[in-house]
């Protein structure tokens, strides 16, 4: 048995963790996200402490972004453009491993959850499916004939273009690139400076801003269901806590498909559109599954410089 560490690296907060290979979490702490030189000693001494504690074979980072997960791209391992202060172009993967030289997994944190769902969670047996977040921003994670989905970079569902219905929504939204993107109008600060409130949880569960919400959520599945025809379609994030936004989502998609997609898991719509089965653990879980992934890759002898891709290997 593997005994691994994970870092669930968000924007407003890091959770990591020690765990099995079998997706058991033992520790974990939750540090708050401020800039790196805040933030990364506090991490790294947790991760010197466990490694002495317990000794890790590997270390898994799923990380806010964009970020560079090639690991031939001489950037690998760095977060690049973000908004976030003290964060551009910072190099998460070569800090890491100055406080602990092991294996490290490294990739979205949106991927790191969608394969800690497809090891433990409500993926299990699906070789094609989505894992989206929707909290201080929107990303998606996806699998796709069992392999993350990379490409050039990493996919960047949270900043698609949605139909924006003017009589509704009067927002402009709060993109720092596009304005008005999926993120820009749905994520949870722009729920907060739409609806002039500290917390999305200020807002009722009858309030408007649902249906809104929504609204946009379910023409991103809309879209994300026509491109990629997923088995199932996982959505986690603080804003998914309101539960009430399940069946308004699910509702919408239907309509939104109007018909054309005929199959059973769109019948069967209230198992298609899901919550996350390793719940508030998903992030964690899923960074595990990285750290998990670097030390089958070391076991095989794949593992060369710290550098370990993502790309699912069973």
């Amino acid at each position: 048995m593997s005994i691994l560490a994970g870092i669930e690296a968000g924007g407003t907060k890091f959770v990591c963790g020690v765990g099995t290979d079998k997706g058991e979490i033992i520790e974990k702490v939750r540090i708050e996200t401020h800039t790196a030189a805040e933030t990364m000693p506090m991490v790294c001494q947790f991760l010197i402490e466990m490694d002495a504690k317990y000794g890790l074979d590997a270390i898994g980072i799923g990380c806010f972004g964009p970020i560079e997960p090639d690991p031939l791209s001489d950037q690998y391992g760095h977060i690049t453009t973000t908004t976030k202060p003290g964060w551009q172009n910072f190099d998460m993967v070569s800090c890491v491993r100055q406080a602990v030289d092991v294996p490290i997994g490294f990739d979205t944190d949106v991927n790191a959850a969608a394969l800690g769902e497809y090891y433990w969670g409500n993926a299990c047996n699906l070789t094609d499916f989505l894992y989206l977040t929707v909290g201080t921003g929107i990303g998606g994670g996806g699998m796709v004939n069992g392999q993350l989905v990379h490409g050039s970079m990493h996919p960047e569902m949270g900043h698609i273009m949605v139909p924006i219905d003017r009589q509704k929504d009067h927002f402009a939204g709060n993109c720092a690139y596009h304005g008005q993107c999926l993120e820009g109008m749905a994520a949870g600060p722009a729920i907060k400076e739409r609806w002039q409130v500290d917390s999305a949880l200020d807002l009722p569960p009858d309030h408007v801003a649902w249906q809104l919400e929504a609204e946009y959520l379910a023409y991103a599945l809309t879209n994300f269901i026509l491109v990629l025809s997923p088995q199932r379609i996982i959505m986690g994030g603080g804003v998914m806590k309101q539960s009430q936004l399940f069946p308004i989502i699910r509702d919408k998609t239907r309509q939104y498909l109007a018909g054309y997609i005929k199959n059973s898991s769109i019948d069967n719509i209230d198992q298609y559109i899901v919550p996350p089965g390793l719940k508030s653990d998903a992030g964690l879980a899923g960074s595990l599954a990285l750290a998990k992934q670097a030390a089958l890759a070391l076991s095989n002898n794949t593992w060369t410089d710290g550098s370990v891709s993502s790309t699912f290997s069973g």
